[in-house]
């Protein structure tokens, strides 16, 4: 055994070394075996998120009743809280309060749920920011806060523009191109101060046709944008595929609001003649 008082720097050197070893066991220790309370919340958020949204995805499909749409706005408000980081949470809120927004009679809940629609829109589009979901929703709230408030119809659409061109660069098929139609509303409503141009609507609207040949709300569009250019047959021929399209079962509420349009365009039409 060496001298220790002999050699007082290799003394010291000993003492360091043991001291060390000493610490990175008990890190190594700890770290092997985590504190099982902590795993478990992680994975009890988790479930509870996912509870959350399946809860809320009968609620939506029945959205019609506008107390059905409030509570599936409230489960996935939730799943969000449960989980920050789940991705199917954050597009979904987006996607109901969006549809709440725009059928409640109360301006102050508008203006709210639109403003988290858009706040819930950016987290989805920051955790997958490679998927159409979060994109779609972020700029369809966008537009429907501008059809109700001028301040952010001023602001809002580069806003707009920008995520409906997104979505096409990911999936120009998404949800039967309601991109294109995002698009062709926004250029066929802008002030052309801004940006309004028909023509451009018109040729966005057209080729959405190519993913939505079942798209009332497309068709009801592009119906309202032939008329602003008095191509009124071509208007008329839309409207007669609005009132003769089958609906798909999970987009009944939009068939009904297209068919709404497309009604009152042609009383419009008919004025004319």
């Amino acid at each position: 055994m060496p001298n220790i008082k002999k050699n007082p720097e290799k003394s010291r050197f000993v003492i360091l070394m043991s001291a060390l070893a000493l610490a990175l066991f008990g890190v190594s220790g700890c770290q092997e075996k985590p504190p099982t309370d902590m795993a478990a919340v992680d994975r009890g958020d988790e479930h509870v998120a996912a509870a959350k949204i399946a809860e809320a995805e009968p609620l939506y499909d029945g959205r019609e009743d506008l107390a059905k749409a409030r509570v599936a706005v409230a489960a996935l408000r939730q799943a969000r809280t449960a989980d920050y980081g789940n991705y199917e949470a954050a597009w979904k809120l987006a996607r109901a309060e969006y549809y709440l927004a725009q059928h409640t009679d109360s301006d102050d809940e508008r203006s709210d749920l639109f403003r988290e629609g858009i706040q819930s829109g950016k987290v989805a589009v920051q955790l997958q920011p490679n998927k159409p979901d979060g994109h779609f929703w972020l700029g369809a709230n966008y537009g429907g806060d501008s059809e109700h408030s001028t301040l952010a119809g001023l602001t809002n659409v580069e806003d707009i523009r920008r995520e409906m061109e997104q979505v096409l660069k990911l999936d120009e098929s998404y949800l039967s191109g309601s991109a294109f139609l995002g698009l062709g509303q926004l250029y066929l409503r802008a002030p052309r101060a801004l940006g309004g141009d028909n023509g451009k609507a018109i040729s966005y609207l057209e080729k959405g046709l190519k993913y939505g040949a079942d798209n009332a709300l497309l068709h009801a569009r592009l119906a309202e944008a032939y008329a602003a250019v008095n191509r009124d047959a071509d208007a008329r021929k839309q409207i007669e595929i609005v009132n003769t399209l089958t609906p798909d079962p999970k987009f009944k509420p939009e068939y009904k609001q297209a068919l709404a349009e497309a009604k009152k365009l042609q009383q419009k039409l008919e004025a004319k003649l």
